[in-house]
């Protein structure tokens, strides 16, 4: 018995480890995607969709073999999945690595803030699932902070929202796909990369490539997007089979806070009250679900 104590308390520990590493990772990365300019954010997508292939590929058959490969291709509806995910990915890595090379990457972390609340809203419309009270009002809460920057800026966060709804999309397919997380997004980029393998070619090839663009260290930096992209999701991978959702959904937070704190200290972007008070409104919103989350699961563990 204590045996098995001291083993759960290790796989916590290391999904406690690897859920804030992963979260660490995606935070500073805008830093990555910043330090590429002037390469087109158009280019570098293209380069992240190959490269990310092939990093997942050679994962996948490390860990799974070529029977884990394969495994996905027997069902055509899986196939299908896999692909509309794969799109709804790459729009999402489009508009962020965009948004960061446009400035605007505090956009991205209000986007990121919103998205728990974007998948719960979702998963009431098409899943049918029951809406607390405590997830009513931090609808409502992220309501109003969109409301607030809509006054604002005079003009909807477009950033923000296609980043909350798009992965939210993303996700409810996902919750469809019972796949190990590195497979399924080896398969995502791999349709696509037979697309736009051809297309890095021929950019290459006429000068409008990332060679030409940036410097030899930049593109270097590039060549390593697939490890950047697929290392977090592993990680984060290992901390879902280890921790509890209520503890990954906190921890989750932690990724746009550290996009926020770049975007202003480090970036200097410009930040000012109304902002302030719309992130202010949509973190209200989070406590009120993080405190229904922890509510629910205490109640289950209970009865």
């Amino acid at each position: 018995m204590m045996n098995e104590t001291t083993d759960e308390r290790k796989a916590q520990r290391i999904g406690m480890i690897c859920a804030v590493s992963s979260m660490f990772v995606w935070g500073v990365m805008p830093i990555y995607w910043r330090a590429l300019i002037p390469i087109d954010p158009f280019i570098i997508i293209l380069y992240r969709i190959v490269l990310t292939a092939v990093t997942c590929g050679v994962a996948v058959l490390k860990v799974y073999g070529i029977a884990g490969i394969k495994a996905p291709l027997k069902n055509k509806k899986t196939i299908a999945m896999l692909f509309a995910a794969g799109c709804l990915i790459v729009i999402s890595w489009s508009v962020y690595v965009a948004a960061v090379h446009a400035g605007q990457t505090i956009q991205t972390s209000i986007g990121y803030y919103m998205n728990p609340l974007a998948v719960c809203m979702l998963g009431m419309i098409f899943f049918k699932e029951r809406l607390t009270k405590y997830k009513l009002i931090a609808i409502v809460f992220a309501c109003m902070g969109v409301l607030v920057l809509l006054v604002h800026f005079m003009r909807l966060p477009t950033i923000a929202l296609t980043l909350a709804i798009v992965f939210a999309i993303y996700a409810a397919i996902k919750k469809h796909l019972k796949i190990q997380a590195i497979v399924s997004l080896f398969y995502e980029t791999a349709f696509l990369a037979m697309i736009t393998f051809p297309v890095i070619v021929y950019f290459e090839a006429t000068g409008r490539g990332a060679i030409h663009a940036g410097e030899p260290h930049q593109f270097i930096m590039l060549l390593f997007s697939g490890i950047a992209t697929a290392t977090p999701l592993i990680l984060f991978a290992i901390a879902a089979n280890r921790i509890s959702m209520v503890s990954l959904g906190m921890i989750v937070y932690i990724s746009p806070s550290i996009k926020l704190l770049i975007s202003i200290f480090l970036f200097r972007e410009p930040f000012d009250f109304g902002q302030l008070v719309a992130i202010m409104i949509i973190w209200i919103g989070l406590a009120f679900f993080t405190y229904g989350e922890i509510r629910g699961t205490s109640t289950k563990i209970e009865s």
